[in-house]
């Protein structure tokens, strides 16, 4: 079994101490981009084993250090992560689409700091944000594999901010 955290859109605030065991308590920490700063990505990256995009909102030296996308396996699971991947308010067909470009079984996106989880043949999830979420609580999501079985589950880290832009 392997338990990994999946967070995104941290823009080089302090994490909710909630967070930090969380996060030292997992196989590995996915990060879905926007970290913003480097010292942001190199915190993160002592805490625990990471794998992680760049985002819209990351410096250049970040751009140029981390993919715009990563597909990896964890045990018999195919996994993809982007920031920003085809968003759409209305819906994630176009999410499912880039899922099914990228040939996976989970798709991770950031971007929107609000937390969802969707199934279908494919788990398409964003995991909000830990530190500036949009009309949502700081939340990760908790992605739990064995074998070619997944479960995904949001974690909140606590009351959030009303913030919009």
């Amino acid at each position: 079994m392997t338990r990994i955290i999946v967070i995104s859109d941290t823009h080089d605030q302090k994490l909710p101490d909630i967070s930090i065991p969380l996060l030292k308590s997992a196989d590995m920490i996915v990060h879905a981009g926007d970290f913003t700063s480097v010292a942001c990505y190199e915190y993160l990256k002592n805490i625990n084993e990471m794998v992680a995009v760049c985002g819209n909102s990351d410096c250049a030296e970040l751009r140029r250090h981390l993919p715009e996308r990563i597909v990896f396996d964890v045990e018999d699971v195919t996994i993809g992560v982007v920031h920003d991947g085809q968003l759409s308010l209305t819906g994630t067909c176009g999410l499912w689409y880039l899922a099914k470009e990228l040939e996976v079984d989970v798709l991770i996106v950031g971007h929107l700091h609000t937390p969802f989880i969707e199934e279908s043949d494919v788990l398409i999830m964003c995991p909000g944000s830990p530190t500036v979420p949009r009309l949502a609580d700081r939340t990760a999501i908790e992605l739990v594999i064995k074998g070619k079985s997944v479960r995904g589950q949001v974690i909140p880290l606590g009351a959030g901010a009303c913030l919009i832009g």
